[in-house]
């Protein structure tokens, strides 16, 4: 029985002689169709006329969502570049492919990577290998630069202006692929998500945990106006384009993350809601994959939707909103569930938790209770939510932010984290704790005022 495969090399060199040369050879696969660009492969593709395809670099607009509709029709992709160019390579594997071969290599060799494209498509869901395999040499790209402890301190040394900052040098702070993300998930109603992902992350890095702070959230992003970033161009946009065309690495998430402070790098959001299609789900899987090699800790501000916009389910291959927000809820280690400390916002947050199970199944959050008062509750606060969480939602671990309006307040006045502008503040030494519990610390402890004797 042989395989079906399609070949979509089209304005290389060796074309004519790969299809010869495969069609001359019984190796078990046989070239169904010739085609002339990528938009004839995916329609032949999504058609079912094939089981695998042979694609070149040189195939015009080939990227990470082409895969992805590829990976949709349940179609196997092997990688051919001209022999001895190695960026087509490297840009191939960047892309995610696993299987790339030169393209003068013997039709038994090209049927044996197809052989295993195939076992791999029939054993696995996911479209694509680990991008980290790109990068067999990690520790050789570090020597791109390296990371100025002073990177946040202007040229004499003094702290950066609000607004401001500086794009220090590159070096992994990691080992390869040993970092956790952690995504901030909350529902409608601005529970405070941000203030919540700046926190822990701002904690984190003053901890020595070098952070990376990314902006996800596809209905708006204020992570870069919250911190002060002026007229910054979206950051988590650019690595995203960057992945889907096969061109992020390390050194190139690095430049588009630049440092905020000590430890803490940011990827700064979109402002305009409009601009959620940049932010593909594909594209965002390998960029935190990377980020997993670039920061001990990846902390990611998540936009509230989970719907999966059934009325567009006819239609596999367009994009959804919420994507980037499910995927990177199926990505996390950890996911920190922020809800609001009010009757209005525990009633959105019980309802929120269900939908998160049915559209992540299998995911243990973390309960944050942002604004924490009495007034809101009644009675002692810490057990009235306790027991309305573990009652309405099985949830009996919980944290609590207390609301000091005055500390919130300053700190976005002057675009700087609590921990900069209030560092005394009672909701900042809980945000400190969250942070701890992350990486196994012990919760730091809150400084008492000495008091002295008058003379």
């Amino acid at each position: 029985m042989t395989v079906p495969v399609l070949a979509a090399v089209t304005g290389s060199s060796w074309e004519a002689a790969l299809v010869a040369n495969l069609e001359r050879t019984p190796t078990g696969i046989t070239v169904v169709r010739r085609c002339v660009d990528l938009a004839d492969l995916l329609a032949a593709a999504a058609a079912g006329t094939a089981r695998a395809v042979l694609l070149s670099s040189e195939l015009r607009r080939l990227d990470r969502d082409a895969l992805s509709r590829l990976a949709a029709a349940r179609v196997a992709v092997v990688g051919l570049v001209s022999p001895g160019d190695d960026a087509a390579e490297q840009r191939l594997r960047q892309l995610g492919l696993q299987h790339v071969l030169p393209a003068d290599s013997a039709a038994g060799d090209i049927a044996t990577a197809v052989t295993l494209a195939l076992a791999e498509r029939a054993g696995s869901s996911t479209a694509f290998a680990d991008p980290l395999a790109a990068f067999p040499d990690l520790p050789d790209l570090a020597d791109r630069g390296e990371l100025d402890g002073r990177a946040a301190l202007g040229e004499a040394g003094e702290p950066a202006a609000p607004g401001r900052h500086v794009a220090a040098g590159f070096q992994a702070p990691v080992e390869a692929g040993s970092g956790r993300l952690v995504a901030v998930w909350g529902p409608t109603g601005a529970p405070g998500r941000t203030t919540v992902a700046v926190g822990v992350a701002t904690e984190l890095a003053r901890a020595g945990v070098p952070t990376l702070l990314a902006d996800a959230d596809v209905y708006g992003g204020v992570v870069a106006q919250v911190l002060g970033f002026l007229d910054e161009a979206p950051g988590l946009a650019a690595a995203a384009r960057l992945a889907n065309n096969g061109q992020l690495d390390l050194a190139a998430l690095a430049q588009v993350a630049p440092v905020a402070s000590p430890g803490l790098r940011v990827l700064s959001g979109i402002s305009r809601a409009a601009r959620w299609p940049e932010l593909r789900p594909s594209a965002l899987e390998q960029v935190w994959s990377i980020a997993r090699s670039l920061a001990a800790v990846t902390v990611v501000d998540c936009g509230f939707g989970l719907e999966q916009d059934e009325e567009l389910s006819y239609d596999t291959a367009a994009p959804r909103r919420n994507g980037a927000t499910l995927v990177t809820l199926e990505q996390a280690d950890v996911v920190l569930a922020v809800g609001s400390a009010d009757p209005v916002g525990m009633q959105r947050l019980v309802r929120g938790l269900a939908e998160l199970h049915e559209a992540v199944p299998g995911v243990l959050p973390r309960v944050v209770l942002n604004r924490v008062r009495r007034g809101a509750v009644g009675g002692d606060p810490h057990v009235q939510l306790a027991e309305a969480l573990e009652r309405y939602a099985g949830v009996r671990d919980i944290a609590l932010i207390p609301y000091d309006r005055d500390a919130t307040d300053g700190a976005t006045l002057q675009g700087r984290a609590l921990a900069d502008s209030a560092p005394e503040s009672a909701a900042r030494h809980a945000l400190a704790s969250v942070a701890a519990g992350l990486v196994g610390r012990p919760a730091p402890r809150k400084r008492r005022r000495l008091l002295g004797r008058r003379g």
